[in-house]
């Protein structure tokens, strides 16, 4: 039959076609061995993932209900300042809407005509009356 190279050719083909069979072998290794890691990595992301849920839970659980009988109930002085801050940024927010209101109002805009007109004149009235 025909040759389709020398000795020294077939040779040179066969070498560069066991390298390059080695260094792919070597990269599956190395991509099986990454994914490996990447696999572990995600099972301890999503175990913490979880511990943080359930403390989240159980953390708004104890803002909602307040101490438990275990615990001692918080410093009244310091529930009231804290009730006082919430109740003036809630304040300050319904100014603000309130003027935001009037201001579309003024305009015409769009954000007047949904609000039932009673209401808003009360709304903007009871504003006026305050201190």
């Amino acid at each position: 039959g025909e040759s389709r190279g020398s000795p020294q050719q077939l040779a040179e083909r066969y070498a560069d076609l066991a390298a390059s069979h080695s260094e792919a072998l070597r990269q599956r290794e190395e991509r099986e061995w990454h994914n490996a890691r990447l696999r572990q990595e995600n099972a301890r992301l999503r175990l913490e993932n979880r511990r943080l849920r359930r403390e989240n839970r159980c953390l708004f659980r104890q803002a909602l209900l307040g101490p438990g009988p275990d615990k001692p109930p918080a410093d009244p002085g310091e529930e009231a300042e804290a009730l006082r801050a919430q109740l003036g940024r809630l304040q300050e927010k319904h100014r603000r809407a309130l003027r935001h209101l009037r201001r579309c109002r003024a305009a015409g805009g769009p954000e007047a005509s949904g609000a039932e007109e009673g209401d808003l004149d009360e709304l903007l009235l009871e504003e006026d009356e305050q201190p």
